[in-house]
């Protein structure tokens, strides 16, 4: 899978300009860019942006570890924290399945910061159609 797959499959991926950067089943990069248009108050990278890569990761993520027969998932829960605000630079979103299953994949994301500090941490399960 390329960038120009994850914005046909995904096409809010190509209104926030996420990138991807790797995509195997144990590892899946995205990468979004600070942009004043996605920002609160004080140009802090909104923490909707920083859901949204998180779940564009953890989604392709979930579709890369489907088992045989599978059509797709979908989001059934999603939780994350944040623990800093990006003011600049780029986010890199790193997903990693915790659990494939028959019905539901967990999957683990962090978010890191060009300095490689984690900004935000999210698990989530897809259901598994």
């Amino acid at each position: 899978m390329e960038t120009a797959e994850l914005h046909a499959l995904i096409p809010m991926a190509a209104t926030f300009g996420m990138r991807l950067v790797e995509a195997a089943p144990a590892s899946v990069r995205v990468e979004l860019d600070w942009r004043e248009d996605l920002c609160t108050a004080g140009g802090v990278l909104h923490g909707g942006a920083l859901m949204s890569l998180a779940d564009t990761a953890g989604a392709v993520c979930a579709f890369l570890n489907l088992p045989e027969g599978a059509a797709g998932t979908n989001t059934l829960e999603s939780k994350t924290n944040f623990l800093r605000g990006v003011r600049g630079g780029t986010v890199t979103a790193t997903s990693r399945p915790l659990h494939a299953g028959r019905r539901t994949i967990v999957v683990e994301t962090e978010l890191r910061d060009d300095d490689g500090r984690l900004v935000a941490k999210t698990t989530q399960t897809q259901t598994v159609l």
